[in-house]
């Protein structure tokens, strides 16, 4: 019974210490770029790209994973998230990673031109088969819509719910890749004063 309970403690903690070790086998990153554009209205924002990974080693059986592409605009409420298609939330306007329009909010105003219907946002669309931790070091995005109602009123306050300005020519992007937890790790901030003066 005694030798029983000690084989079973044993096989126990080898196998917590074998799902532990497996968890440190991943190494976590995050990502991001930050560039000037234009919101839809023609004023010149900050616009901020961010991700995280995790990368596993060739050999072992998981595949690397990803959260949502973050695209924020400064100054607005708006925030897109670019999923992979067929991931929980990534809608149904086709292939690669890409963010769909919103009823009632988005309106497409670069219908077809090789992009599937319903998209607004599309990343590296000449890749349609990429998943988020595939992603290159060099980005396309692509932004087809506009939103129908850039700021609305919401509590006697004035809320901006622009974004990035929709163009025929992608941006280009260069995301930094750093170590989570390190001093690289965080994204800048966006610079709030330039809302409070508008």
């Amino acid at each position: 019974m005694a030798r029983d309970i000690a084989r079973r403690w044993l096989l126990g903690s080898l196998a917590a210490g074998l799902v532990a070790g497996m968890s440190g086998c991943a190494s976590y990153y995050s990502h991001y770029a930050m560039f000037p554009a234009e919101n839809s209205r023609g004023e010149p924002r900050q616009v901020r790209v961010s991700w995280l990974t995790a990368e596993y080693p060739d050999w072992w059986l998981q595949d690397d994973e990803a959260t949502a592409i973050r695209v924020e605009t400064q100054c607005s409420e708006r925030v897109w998230l670019l999923r992979q298609a067929g991931a929980d939330g990534a809608g149904d306007c086709g292939p690669g990673v890409r963010a769909c329009a919103e009823p009632g909010l988005d309106r497409v105003v670069f219908p077809g031109a090789g992009a599937p219907a319903g998209a607004c946002l599309l990343l590296n669309p000449e890749q349609p088969d990429l998943t988020i931790p595939q992603l290159p070091d060099q980005l396309h995005l692509r932004v087809l819509c506009v939103p129908m109602r850039p700021v609305v009123t919401r509590a006697g306050e004035v809320v901006d719910q622009d974004y990035l300005r929709a163009s025929s020519v992608p941006y280009t992007l260069y995301p930094k890749r750093a170590p989570r937890g390190s001093a690289a790790a965080r994204p800048p901030a966006f610079d709030e004063s330039v809302c409070r003066s508008d």
